[in-house]
């Protein structure tokens, strides 16, 4: 579908574009004023975002770009609830500490990959505990509550999915809806706020504050969601067998993260140049239509160009250096480190356990396996003994011992 407004168009054909919520009157909108505000919204439940959180941090460059101005909703509030939308169960509750710590930590993290400044489009960091802590409920329910009707609430997929197949849904949970269409119309008092962006997941919650904002009267409000970052397998991007793909380099250095990134799969390669990097789609085609070995050198550059939006371009080509040296020079010096103890090497550290400590392998069953298909190597040598010992004769000669996982998992053991 071809729009008249240049920024519809832009995220349509980078991919961004997955349903969109009174998309003429957007349209019309976005002509007449490029510099409408728009807001994405995050709940706090760990210290840091991930990868899947990468789409919408890009939304909020792009928006910038194209002369908006962004408002990043930080869900100090709601994330004392939890989003229910398609969880097979309730989050864990977290302490109002930990919250706390997490939307700083966050707010850190979101500073660095978007332009916050006094400029027209610097974006502004708000926190919706500011006046959902301050809700008086019996007010809330009498003045927004009555607005909402539960047989609508049922219907939407978010919730529906959930009771269908038998799984509680709390009165808590339940009034997370509620929560985030205010979160709308309060951003719209406030700010001005017409359009909220959010992943598909989202749809419900969104549908609903623009509802609200029409029956209280309030101008045209618009929704749009973007697709979720999954891989060519169709699962969530932002996780590993070891961990999430933190964007946080004190929880994922950011040569892990280059690495991540290069090791896409194929397929995935051309949709995430255009979602994660801010390459032109000329340069994007370029690179997507490379074929065998090359296909690797344009991996490289989407590792390289999305660790230099979340990490900086210094630690972008450190990353990028230290593994072409690692993996092509087979430099293992520049691999990173796991550090273990004297003792701990004296004493001798089973393989198994080694490949688990280290992140390598999810599990000790998984590390097991691995062993027995040839798959591990230490020091380049294949090891198939699931009883294999690390310890100091492993050190005789090199100041550290490499440890293989596959072709393109490896670690550097060393003795601090």
């Amino acid at each position: 579908m071809k729009h008249k407004s240049e920024f519809l168009n832009f995220i349509q054909e980078r991919g961004y574009l997955y349903q969109c919520a009174g998309a003429e009157g957007l349209d019309r909108l976005l002509l007449q004023d490029n510099h409408i505000i728009a807001y994405i919204g995050f709940d706090c439940t760990a210290p840091s975002l991930h990868a899947g959180h990468l789409i919408q941090i890009m939304m909020l460059r792009h928006l910038q770009k194209f002369g908006c101005k962004p408002i990043v909703l930080l869900g100090g509030g709601t994330t004392k609830i939890g989003d229910p939308s398609f969880k097979d169960k309730a989050r864990s509750i977290l302490p109002i500490e930990n919250i706390k710590q997490n939307t700083s930590s966050i707010k850190r993290i979101l500073e660095k990959m978007v332009s916050f400044d006094d400029g027209k489009t610097g974006a502004v960091i708000v926190n919706n505990a500011d006046w959902l802590d301050n809700i008086k409920y019996i007010d809330f329910l009498r003045d927004i509550g009555k607005h909402f009707s539960v047989n609508r609430m049922l219907s939407f997929d978010s919730v529906k999915i959930r009771l269908d197949r038998e799984q509680n849904l709390s009165f808590l949970e339940f009034n997370y809806m509620l929560l985030q269409a205010y979160d709308f119309v309060e951003l719209n008092r406030k700010y001005g706020c017409r359009l909220q962006i959010g992943g598909s997941d989202q749809w419900g919650n969104i549908v609903s504050g623009i509802e609200l904002g029409k029956k209280l009267n309030l101008p045209e409000l618009f929704g749009l969601t973007s697709p979720l970052l999954l891989n060519a397998q169709g699962i969530k991007m932002g996780k590993t067998g070891s961990g999430a793909v933190w964007l946080d380099s004190n929880m994922l250095k950011p040569y892990d993260y280059w690495q991540y990134f290069r090791n896409v799969d194929d397929q995935d390669l051309g949709r995430f140049l255009r979602l994660l990097t801010d390459l032109p789609i000329d340069e994007i085609k370029k690179l997507e239509s490379l074929k065998y070995q090359e296909i690797n050198e344009a991996k490289k550059v989407l590792a390289t160009e999305v660790t230099k939006i979340c990490h900086g371009e210094k630690e972008a080509e450190i990353a990028r250096s230290a593994a072409v040296l690692a993996f092509e020079n087979e430099d293992s010096s520049l691999l990173p480190d796991y550090v273990t103890t004297k003792e701990q090497v004296a004493n001798g550290i089973p393989l198994v356990d080694l490949l688990h400590n280290t992140g390598l392998e999810p599990s000790k069953g998984a590390a097991k396996r691995l062993i027995q298909g040839n798959g591990c190597k230490v020091n380049g040598n294949t090891i198939n003994d699931v009883n294999y010992i690390i310890n100091s004769e492993s050190f005789k000669d090199q100041p550290f011992v490499k440890l293989s996982a596959g072709k393109k998992r490896h670690i550097k053991v060393v003795v601090g």
